[in-house]
């Protein structure tokens, strides 16, 4: 799929191929060795690492051996490759970083280093992400697949894939009636002019714990009853309650497009759950006809046992879908309205039984397309104190957080510059601190691993945080204001820390590749975060401003280029660069 955009690592590759084939009668074709490259265990042992396995075991032989025969039968290697040596089952080879940075520096200053073609095979794809419900409060665990879903958007796009980003939010349902419910018959005072959504989101979980106080009390039964009034309106779009679901739904919206408009988030297609449910139900009666689903008092479903998959349950006793069928509905729209090639689900891994029996369920159907879905799990956020519960009501509301965040943010890092900066400047500076703490913080850990949210710990400038990174591109930045542009375009690369930044910087579009391929921005997170170390310790090693003649300029173009890539890397996670904070 992709392609070879590390073009060090293609010519080595197309070296090697034919040797292999001299050496051990196999073929073993260089996309094939291009995948295999990594990284030595030390910076001693060399600068890019090739194991010899596969190729051991092609040729059934020793690896150990193998890696030694290759090396002896090496003959004109590319002219940046300095020495080969086989160590153990590993071939390393040693790179002369001046003919690299000769090549890479001015392709990342000049921009043509991301515009590098890196794949040939794109299919059309939608990544659904950010299903949000309306009627609750948006809170900082809802920020983990928006981030997400975000970063996997921007990585695919820049890697060549054509991409439709969707969201299907949830409209209708019981926590919708429950909403209804609480502000019909229990809310007394006025509703508040101004962030309604959120405040729908407290009334939520209120009306929640109400009903669940009531169990087993005589209004037990009036509740149910009032329930199940809420939705029959909602389902037949008339009543007093539809009106008020209407109304209160736009409170909703606002405030979803509100976080999105922040979070500098957009979307090609809203889907809504209520927009897929009457004809969800006409397609599961459709192929209950055709045998496929069974009915058991009056409810309508498709035993999976056989696939170790229980009972997948589409239609209740009353004849209203579930979100399996839902599900179904909405990936044959998918397919069909935008004739994508892949399907991509980012949701919580709780999910994960229910898109086994979706997926499953399309497969049973005919839907050609169904092994073409695929369900991008990830682990939940937590406070230090345990799990966030929306109907419980402990959570972090999203829009206080933010306001809490950027407080902190102007008190413990920007009051200094009071009177240097205008107070629009310091707001901005602000905003892009604290997108760039959610973000980063919500995508550095991988998607399988929990996240414990902890805003002092994702503010501070001295570990791996969104801050850091951004803090890093603005020190460069700014010396680079004060240094003025540099003389020379030679570029001499002399000390180890000079080499080190080198390698770091090389390894970008690799790192892009892979978080691409796995579904893993936190590889790309890692390395930036690796380029920013790697130029702190290059900075405190090889003085910039004091350096005269072609070293002075050698190391403002490594500057530039560092500051560059930053920039360019955290854009691929919706993150901006200020130039100054």
């Amino acid at each position: 799929m992709f392609t070879h955009h590390d073009e060090f690592r293609r010519d080595l590759a197309r070296a090697l191929s034919p040797v292999i084939e001299k050496v051990f009668s196999i073929s073993f074709p260089e996309d094939k060795i291009y995948r295999l490259f990594g990284a030595t265990p030390t910076k001693e042992a060399g600068d890019l690492a090739f194991p010899l396995f596969m190729v051991a075991k092609e040729a059934k032989t020793n690896p150990a051996q193998a890696a030694k025969g290759l090396a002896e039968a090496l003959g004109t290697l590319p002219a940046f490759v300095t020495s080969a040596q086989a160590m153990g089952p590993y071939l390393n080879f040693t790179f002369d970083f001046n003919l690299i940075a000769g090549k890479l520096v001015p392709a990342i200053l000049s921009g043509a280093y991301f515009k590098t073609k890196l794949t040939d095979v794109t299919p059309k794809t939608m990544i659904e992400y950010s299903q949000p419900n309306t009627h609750k409060e948006l809170h900082v665990g809802h920020m983990r697949n928006l981030c997400l879903g975000d970063a996997l958007i921007r990585l695919h796009r820049y890697s060549g894939f054509d991409i439709v980003a969707s969201t299907f939010p949830g409209d209708v349902g019981t926590h919708v009636a429950k909403c209804l419910w609480y502000l019909k018959y229990h809310h007394q005072g006025e509703v508040p002019s101004t962030r309604r959504g959120a405040w729908l989101g407290t009334m939520y979980s209120t009306a929640h714990n109400k009903l669940e106080a009531e169990r087993g009390t005589p209004a037990e039964a009036e509740n149910r009853e009032k329930l199940t009034q809420i939705l029959r309106q909602l389902e037949q779009k008339s009543g007093e309650f539809y009106d008020l679901w209407k109304e209160t739904r736009q409170w909703s919206i606002e405030l979803m497009k509100e976080v999105y408009d922040w979070a500098g988030v957009s979307f090609d297609i809203w889907y809504w759950e209520s927009e897929v449910d009457s004809d969800s139900v006409k397609l599961v009666r459709e192929y209950q006809k055709k045998g496929l689903f069974t009915e058991d008092q009056g409810a309508v479903g498709v035993n999976l046992e056989e696939h170790k998959l229980g009972f997948c349950l589409l239609l209740k006793t009353d004849g209203n879908g579930l979100y399996a069928t839902k599900d179904i509905e909405l990936a044959r729209r998918k397919f069909q309205d935008y004739k994508i090639e892949k399907s991509i689900y980012v949701v919580d891994k709780r999910q994960e039984h229910h898109f086994k029996q979706v997926f499953k369920v399309l497969e049973l159907m005919g839907f050609e397309n169904a092994k073409k879905c695929f369900h991008l799990q990830y682990d939940f956020v937590e406070l230090p104190d345990g799990a966030m519960s929306s109907r419980k009501g402990n959570i972090v509301p999203l829009q206080a957080l933010i306001e809490n965040m950027v407080q902190m943010i102007k008190d413990q890092y920007l009051k200094r510059y009071q009177g240097e900066w205008s107070a629009e400047e310091i707001e901005r500076t602000a905003q892009i601190v604290a997108r760039g703490a959610i973000k980063y913080g919500m995508i550095r850990i991988d998607p399988a691993k929990k996240i414990v949210f902890d805003m002092q710990e994702w503010l501070k400038l001295d570990g791996e945080s969104g801050p850091y990174i951004q803090y890093a591109h603005a020190r460069i930045k700014s010396m680079l204001v004060k240094l003025g542009d540099p003389t020379s375009d030679t570029i001499l690369i002399e000390a180890p820390q000079e080499r080190e930044l080198v390698a770091t910087l090389l390894n970008f579009h690799h790192m892009v590749q892979q978080a691409t391929e796995q579904y893993r921005p936190s590889v790309l997170t890692g390395l930036l975060y690796d380029i920013s170390r790697a130029y702190n310790a290059f900075y405190a090693e090889c003085p910039v401003g004091s350096a005269t003649g072609p070293v002075r300029s050698s190391r403002l173009l490594l500057s530039q280029a560092t500051a560059r890539m930053l920039k360019e890397g955290l854009a691929l996670l919706g993150i901006e660069a200020p130039e100054r904070m």
